[in-house]
């Protein structure tokens, strides 16, 4: 069997990984710490890169060396420990939370802003039995983006076709007008960081590339993107893994240039968007500024081809997994997930979101201590305790930094007692990563367990 990918299909395949993991949130968060970075732009910019780019990519290169996703990665855990964790990070990542979040934003910034003096408050109506008002608009514009989505997600086999060759080019080529626009014609003078940033630019941008979220997606795109190599012919480990790195490493330089130009973008942006609320506000204010009223229209097609590409990269993983547990085949969990999301699209997404963040800042240790220990692996004595010794102290202090993120919880008496002396004794707490030492350390100290004298078995 020819294991072997044309040059197109392997710049296809690349340009795929690229367009999945560039929504949205991705174009949104560098302008905005650009703008607050000032003259420390490149600090920030480099811890931005380490987290968004560096992160992702080393994901991507862990789920190719095993051949697959969380089952692969995780045969040291205790038996089902793996498929619990992968079914909650889809359900987290695709429907819950980041897949209806596209649609949504795909309406407020590349919408919303062409309806000019068009009344939104006109097409509001009033759900009793839900006690919620919702946007006719609204609703309209997200249903109609994820019949879309289910276009495009319809065929595994066709999505190298569908993203890597048709929605990705238009999407950088836009991106790439912008680069240009701002590499000429800077709108602004780079200013002096704000307090925050004088001496933690580096640490801020480091954090602020959580933001995208990306090394979570790296888990589940990694397994869809095995399958579809299996789809083309590739079947081999060796050249699946081939093939992996490649698309990674075309992503993680696609996303690289496109976070450069933003920080870029941002850090000159002080003259047409000073002391902007979000990233969103600098991005559009500053593209009005370059290109005048055509700007929006080019900010609008950015917006709307980068949330549709990471919906259709979500939507297809959520659907190629979900059928591997479920009898229902990949397209019947096409229809029910696209569905999902246009409903919650456009009901209790603000509810969700502040559900989501708590469970995001608990699941983000364990997953880039997972990467970590499945690269160390093989010269680990006995990698079995060292997984569970090492993801358990990941787990008790990144669910610390969980707790931290819930307000109803984080004022109440010893939990309060707690985190405060969290935040007093423990390194980098204040800053959500008290994880980070006592992990690393217990991981190095992992080398030292002794093999076990009897055959183990697995998932045990």
């Amino acid at each position: 069997m020819n294991q072997r990918l044309s040059l197109a299909d392997t710049i296809g395949l690349g340009l795929m990984t690229f367009a999945f993991f560039l929504g949205a949130g991705n174009i949104i968060f560098p302008p905005l710490e650009g703008q607050l970075a000032g003259s420390n732009v490149l600090y920030a910019m480099l811890g931005f890169l380490m987290t968004a780019v560096g992160l992702p990519l080393v994901s991507i290169i862990a789920v190719a060396r095993v051949g697959g996703g969380l089952p692969a990665m995780t045969t040291d855990l205790p038996k089902g420990t793996g498929t619990f964790a992968a079914i909650l990070l889809f359900i987290i990542i695709g429907p819950a939370f980041a897949t209806p979040r596209t649609g949504l934003v795909a309406y407020e910034m590349a919408i919303k802003p062409l309806l000019g003096s068009y009344n939104i408050a006109d097409s509001q109506f009033y759900i009793s039995a839900l006690n919620v008002t919702l946007d006719r608009t609204q609703a309209i514009i997200t249903t109609l983006f994820f019949v879309v989505t289910l276009m495009f997600s319809w065929s595994r086999g066709k999505l190298i076709d569908n993203i890597g060759k048709i929605l990705t080019p238009a999407l950088f080529l836009l991106l790439i007008c912008l680069a240009v626009g701002v590499a000429v014609a800077p709108q602004g003078d780079i200013i002096a960081p704000v307090e925050s940033y004088k001496d933690t630019a580096f640490s801020k941008g480091f954090i602020g590339g959580y933001n995208t979220m990306d090394t979570f997606a790296a888990l589940m795109f990694g397994m869809l993107l095995v399958d579809v190599l299996r789809g083309k012919g590739v079947t081999e480990q060796s050249a699946t893994y081939k093939y992996l790195v490649i698309a990674g490493f075309i992503a993680a330089a696609g996303l690289a240039f496109v976070y450069i130009s933003l920080f870029w973008l941002g850090a000159t942006s002080s003259t047409v968007a000073p002391d902007a609320a979000n990233g969103g506000v600098v991005l559009a204010a500053y593209v009005q500024a370059l290109f005048g009223q055509p700007g929006q229209w080019i900010l609008s097609w950015v917006v709307m081809l980068a949330c549709l590409t990471t919906a259709v990269g979500l939507v297809s993983a959520c659907a190629d997994y979900f059928s591997t547990l479920t009898p229902l085949r990949y397209r019947q969990w096409v229809i029910l997930l696209c569905i999902i999301c246009a409903t919650v699209a456009n009901v209790g997404l603000s509810q969700l979101i502040a559900l989501s963040v708590p469970v995001l800042l608990a699941l983000y240790p364990l997953t880039i201590a997972l990467v970590a220990l499945t690269f160390i692996r093989r010269w680990l004595p006995n990698p079995k305790y060292a997984f569970r010794t090492v993801m358990f102290v990941a787990l008790i202090f990144s669910l610390l930094d969980g707790i931290r993120g819930i307000e109803a919880l984080k004022n109440v008496g010893w939990i309060k007692y707690l985190l405060d002396a969290q935040t007093t004794y423990m390194p980098l707490a204040d800053q959500g990563m008290a994880w980070v030492l006592p992990t690393a350390i217990i991981m190095a100290l992992s080398f030292l367990i002794p093999a076990s004298k009897k055959p183990v078995l697995e998932n045990q």
